[in-house]
Order: C-alpha cells, then structure tokens, then sequence
C-alpha cells in the first residue's frame, strides 16, 4: 500500500477527527465517507481506526475513492489515518 507523505505525521494538522475504534468493516469505511462528505475539498480528516480489517481497508477505501492518505502512524494500539478530501467533490 502506497502512502505518500508531505510532513511529518506529528505536523499534520486535522480539520476533524473520527475515532472509530471498535467499529466493525464496513461501517468505519462508511461513516469516514460520510464525515468526509461534509468536509470542504483539501481539508483534511484523521481517523483512528483498529488493527486488521480497519487499517487494511479504510485507507485503500478512501484512496479509491480519490482521497488522498497522508500518512499512517500507530497510536495506542491502533492507527491514526491523516486523509485530504480530494479537490473535486
């Protein structure tokens, strides 16, 4: 999975955060679409997700959608997700 990383994760700054730690596949994924629907284009979004399922699908979910990952850093066993709303929705 690639990742491409403009500052370091501890300078990224989020306009919002989700912590859905303990949500099960696919509801992660759709309630980060849904908040991310709410979010004006290049803000950018961090969710705290679950080892496994969360981290494997939420960012390559996301990406398919043309949201772009920033980065992925572990956090209290589980992992902090930094996502740009893509420009054009």
């Amino acid at each position: 999975m690639k990742t491409s990383v403009e500052k370091a994760p501890s300078e990224l700054r989020a306009d919002a955060e989700l912590d859905l730690r303990g949500v099960i596949c696919p509801y992660n994924f759709v309630k980060t679409k849904l908040k991310l629907e709410t979010m004006r284009a290049g803000q950018v979004l961090a969710v705290i997700l679950d080892e496994g399922d969360p981290i494997r699908n939420v960012p390559r979910s996301v990406t398919d959608d043309g949201h772009q990952v920033l980065s992925q850093e572990p956090v209290a066993q589980a992992y902090r997700v930094m996502i740009r709303k893509r420009a054009d929705v």
